[in-house]
């Protein structure tokens, strides 16, 4: 896991331009540099969407539940071809055929680690059967749950120190998908081949 600190991500500015590159762990040393993310969730026929309690290895929010799968594309890479590796590393999942339901630019400082989340973050939506084979990464993901995500939403209100400080944003794009600003709402992608609660602060919510 801390070997991937060293990989290239994409810097942009607001709007989401590309003017640059930097490693993970320089981009999210305060005062953070805004760089591109996305986040996935998977969601089953009936709605329910797949949370991951990320491990406590991780250098920025342990043991938080979050969506089913986040990472960064690096430099040139596809949000399809980032996303689906990530699946692949986190969770021995896809490949999945991916839809973006919008982009937000959030930003956190986790009082635990003194690392700092600001990201231009595209929100991925891919369907996925309970059914399908799962075999997540314990350097990567403590447990794995199903869930309502309108129940989630109110319980990120009831109980936000559970939970990474960018679902809420992650849950609004699914749940407000037309709602989404920045960012272009709808855009298909396919799979390639075929705490201080202030400091927590998160613009999608």
């Amino acid at each position: 896991m801390s070997s991937r600190e060293g990989h290239l991500v994409e810097l942009v500015d607001e709007t989401g331009e590309a003017h640059g590159e930097t490693t993970v762990a320089a981009a999210h040393q305060p005062p953070g540099q805004l760089h591109r993310a996305f986040s996935v969730l998977l969601v089953d026929p009936d709605g329910q969407v797949l949370l991951q309690r990320r491990a406590p290895v991780k250098t920025r929010f342990p043991l938080r539940w979050a969506n089913s799968c986040c990472g960064h594309p690096r430099p040139g890479e596809s949000l399809a071809e980032a996303a689906n590796r990530r699946l692949r590393e986190e969770l021995g999942a896809g490949p999945v055929e991916l839809t973006e339901v919008g982009v937000y630019v959030y930003y956190a400082e986790d009082p635990a680690t003194g690392r700092v989340e600001f990201e231009y973050d595209h929100v991925l939506r891919g369907d996925f059967l309970p059914s399908a084979p799962l075999l997540p990464d314990p350097g990567e993901v403590a447990e794995l749950r199903w869930a309502d995500p309108t129940a989630l939403e109110a319980d990120l209100d009831r109980d936000p120190r559970s939970y990474a400080p960018w679902l809420g944003g992650v849950v609004n794009r699914l749940l407000r998908p037309s709602g989404s600003t920045p960012g272009t709402p709808g855009l298909a992608v396919a799979p390639p081949g075929s705490a201080d609660d202030a400091a927590e602060r998160s613009g999608g919510r």
